[in-house]
C-alpha cells in the first residue's frame, strides 16, 4: 500500500479542522474549496459565513489559530466542536490543544496515519464513514 496522504499547516483551519480531510477540499469538482487560509474566487458559502473564519479576534492572532486567542474556547468554537464530536467523532478543540502541546510539525505527522485509508492509502474524509477511493467502511465509535 502506498500512502498518498500529506498535510501542511495551511490546511489547519483556525477552528482546528484539518481542511485536508474536509469533503469540500477533497472533492474533485471545479467548485472545490482550497481551505480556510486560501484566498480563492470559489469560496464555499459555509466559509464565507463562518463566524470563526470571520472573527475579529482572529485577525490579531499571528498563528491564525483559535487556540492562541485569549477567549479560547469561545462559544462559537464550542458549538462547532460539539457538532464535530457528535457527528464525526473528532474534537476540534482537542486538535488545537494537541497542536499547542506537541507543535504543528508533530501534529501534522500524527495526522497522516489518522487520516490514511488502511486499505488503499488515500486521504479519509472527516465527513464520511468510508474511504472515498476504495469504499472501505470505517468504524468511528470513539473520538479521534
Amino acid at each position: 500500500m502506498n500512502t498518498i496522504v500529506h498535510f501542511d499547516k495551511e490546511q489547519i483551519a483556525p477552528c482546528g479542522i484539518n481542511c485536508g480531510t474536509c469533503m469540500a477540499f477533497l472533492r474533485e469538482k471545479k467548485n472545490r474549496c482550497h481551505g480556510c487560509h486560501h484566498a480563492d474566487l470559489n469560496i464555499p458559502k459555509s466559509r464565507l459565513s463562518c463566524r470563526i473564519k470571520n472573527c475579529e479576534q482572529l485577525k490579531t492572532i499571528e498563528s491564525k489559530l483559535c487556540s492562541d486567542c485569549q477567549l479560547f474556547p469561545c462559544s462559537s468554537l464550542k458549538h462547532i466542536d460539539k457538532r464535530y464530536r457528535t457527528r464525526y467523532k473528532t474534537s476540534l478543540i482537542g486538535n488545537l490543544d494537541t497542536i499547542k502541546e506537541i507543535g504543528m510539525k508533530a501534529y501534522l505527522e500524527n495526522e497522516i496515519p489518522r487520516w490514511s485509508c488502511p486499505n488503499c492509502g488515500a486521504v479519509l474524509s472527516v465527513h464520511r464513514e468510508s474511504c472515498l477511493k476504495c469504499n472501505l467502511e470505517l468504524k468511528r465509535d470513539v473520538l479521534l
